[in-house]
């Protein structure tokens, strides 16, 4: 059951993080989100987490909101963190990690990256070869721990480091590692980029009910629970995805024949095409943003 493999990816760690200073560089959404997971978790004490940021508005709302510490400066940050977790954009990270590599060098730091196609040898040219780093891939429901993350670490990071990341992602959502570094560009077509795309099912599902003489928010709503039910249903369910949807189609049936629909219009094709299409630009990232 699903429901039994996630709450096994749940349980954290024996490696107490309380032990640790983090730092985050980039006061976003995900680190905002990753911050307010640890600290209403009890994982970590707020004054043992530090956030760097160009904007001195987003780091007076996380001091206020968290009790956290901040600066201005991303070197003071590195120095007083154990684990540095990026939270910035691709195109940002060449001239962060510059600014931080002899830092990073001298406190031997764990280096977590959240963006898309940076990879690890990109890392290593900025940082320094022996430099551990993990690249994450977590996901915008995050804001409220239900995320979904992928996790790939060099060869430098050692199982006390990978677990210290395993328990930082998991205060916001599920964790699950790769064995090869490529995967991480599928699994940000998939789950990273993936909640847009049920937003855009959902968004297509309620103008359609719409157009058939719903009201709007009677569409609206009954979109968002089926959605929300279908997801709690699979997940809580020992039935396999497919056999769920087998499950709920009666044959000559309205479903059946709106999945018909469905089929006819391509839906296996489309998904195809979207998931590598999005792959294949988390590659591009990477040589727009990871030259030296």
């Amino acid at each position: 059951m699903a429901l039994e493999i996630i709450n096994e990816m749940n349980r954290k760690g024996s490696f107490k993080l309380e032990a640790k200073k983090i730092g985050f560089i980039g006061a976003g959404n995900m680190a905002t989100a990753l911050i307010g997971g640890l600290i209403s978790d009890d994982d970590i004490l707020p004054g043992n987490i530090i956030v760097s940021d160009i904007n001195d508005q987003h780091l007076n709302d996380m001091e206020s909101k968290f009790g956290i510490r901040s600066s201005g400066d991303n070197i003071k940050c590195v120095e007083y963190a154990d684990v540095v977790v990026i939270c910035v954009k691709p195109q940002m990270m060449n001239q962060i990690c510059k600014e931080i590599a002899e830092t990073v060098s001298l406190k031997q730091s764990l280096i977590i990256s959240v963006a898309a196609g940076i990879t690890t040898e990109n890392f290593g040219n900025w940082l320094g070869g022996k430099t551990s780093v993990v690249r994450a891939m977590p996901n915008t429901p995050a804001l409220i721990k239900t995320g979904a993350a992928g996790l790939f670490a060099n060869e430098n990071v050692s199982l006390a480091q990978k677990e210290i990341a395993e328990n930082i992602l998991r205060a916001v959502g599920v964790v699950l590692w790769v064995d090869k570094e490529k995967d991480m560009d599928h699994v940000t077509a998939l789950s990273g980029s993936g909640p847009a795309y049920f937003f855009r099912m959902m968004e297509a599902m309620e103008n359609a009910a719409i157009e058939l003489g719903l009201e709007k928010e009677t569409a609206h709503i009954l979109t968002l629970q089926t959605a929300l039910g279908a997801a709690k249903l699979a997940i809580e369910s020992s039935d396999s995805i497919s056999e769920l949807r087998k499950k709920v189609t009666s044959p000559g049936g309205t479903t059946a024949k709106g999945l018909s629909t469905m089929q006819e219009e391509g839906v296996d094709g489309m998904f195809q095409k979207t998931l590598q299409a999005a792959s294949n630009r988390a590659e591009e990232l990477s040589k727009e943003y990871g030259e030296s």
